[in-house]
């Protein structure tokens, strides 16, 4: 049976071009999510990553045992902000707000979490386990690109992306959001893709 891909089975959300953005709708979908605050560089953010991970992979293996189908897991993804966002700094990653989340497919339960959730807890236990959850995320309407190099010389883009919003006559709402397609440990820092999201209004 052929894996799916979340990348491929939501289109155009998990794909965007370099050159030019472009306004997307985004659905409500289901995150396993953990909130922290910091540099992305840092142990806080790291244990994070590592717990979602976790579960997920259990999840995915949990599914297929069970004669669900088998996929691909979804990539990373981050929301980032600041308290007063009219103040929100690329380079202030110290004062940085974030959420780092990873997508689950839709037949994925509530239950079916924490049965994963309590695997891990019993095989690793890692130290953000404790802070996930899972719930509904709605964006709505908002305007993408994607940004190829590494993450901290993304201003450029991510100016690229407001400009455009601004030329649309749109108004910039919640919070900054980026995908990770690219798996920074096997990827040359300049060949890293990242999807840069805004929602707007």
């Amino acid at each position: 049976m052929k894996k799916l891909d979340l990348k491929k089975e939501f289109g155009e959300l998990y794909k965007a071009s370099a050159k030019k953005a472009a306004i997307v709708e985004v659905p409500a979908m289901n995150f396993l999510m953990i909130d922290g605050c910091g540099d992305p560089n840092g142990p806080e953010y790291q244990e994070a990553i590592e717990a979602l991970y976790g579960v997920s992979f259990t999840v995915k293996f949990t599914v297929k045992q069970s004669t669900g189908p088998d996929y691909v897991v979804a990539p990373l993804e981050g929301l980032w902000w600041m308290e007063d966002m009219a103040k929100f700094d690329m380079e202030a990653r110290d004062d940085w707000l974030w959420t780092a989340m990873i997508l689950q497919l839709e037949f994925v339960t509530a239950e079916l979490v924490k049965e994963a959730m309590a695997q891990v807890e019993a095989k690793k236990n890692p130290p953000a386990l404790c802070k996930m959850r899972f719930e509904e995320f709605k964006e709505g309407r908002c305007a993408q690109i994607m940004h190829v190099g590494p993450y901290e010389q993304e201003c450029a883009t991510v100016a690229t992306l407001h400009e455009f919003i601004a030329a649309k006559g749109c108004q910039m709402r919640g919070k900054h959001h980026e995908i990770y397609l690219s798996d920074p440990r096997r990827t040359a820092p300049e060949k890293l893709k990242t999807i840069v999201r805004q929602p707007v209004s």
